[in-house]
């Protein structure tokens, strides 16, 4: 039986990086690229990754900022940008609209909000940031608690989540209903 290493050697991963970048033209390259950034980076940082130019990172990231793809802080030296989280969920919340009923939605909401009613029962506070998990001595409590309030922060996000889909489930596709 041979070991496994989860960490690829060198030359899989140039192997993997030469494929996407042939198969790949630049602007998805860079789409790509900026849907794994988590915070303000560099276009040029950007470019690096996407393995393209840096006027073309630059052209294709503020095209992505326009679309909302992407936030950009264009007064930094150099200009920097980062996924914006906000679409991503926007685009989750379509998609789960378009493959359930309004009624399926509501009813998702309702069972959700049960679960959390059950957190703050259990907690004492409609807030899950506002509990400290240091408060108890025992390694395995912690432990516990701390499962529970990553359980209960990620119940809030579904709640959020699905009550976007319900305003765009409700006003086709839209999260402010449309004018006749």
């Amino acid at each position: 039986m041979t070991e496994f290493d989860p960490v690829p050697d060198q030359e899989a991963v140039d192997e993997v990086r030469r494929r996407w970048s042939e198969r790949t033209d630049t602007f998805d390259r860079v789409y790509d690229t900026a849907l794994g950034v988590t915070e303000p980076t560099p276009y040029t940082e950007i470019a690096s990754t996407a393995d393209c130019s840096p006027n073309a990172a630059k052209k294709h990231l503020d095209r992505l900022a326009e679309m909302g793809i992407v936030r950009a802080d264009r007064d930094a030296k150099p200009a920097r940008y980062e996924r914006n989280d906000g679409y991503l969920e926007w685009q989750e919340a379509s998609r789960i609209a378009e493959d359930r009923t309004v009624e399926e939605i509501i009813d998702r909401v309702e069972t959700l909000e049960t679960r959390r009613d059950e957190f703050v029962d259990r907690f004492g506070t409609p807030d899950p940031t506002s509990v400290s998990v240091f408060d108890h001595g025992d390694h395995d409590e912690i432990h516990t608690l701390m499962v529970q309030l990553s359980d209960w922060q990620a119940l809030e996000r579904d709640i959020r989540l699905y009550e976007l889909t319900r305003q765009i489930a409700q006003n086709d596709g839209h999260l402010v209903p449309t004018s006749p």
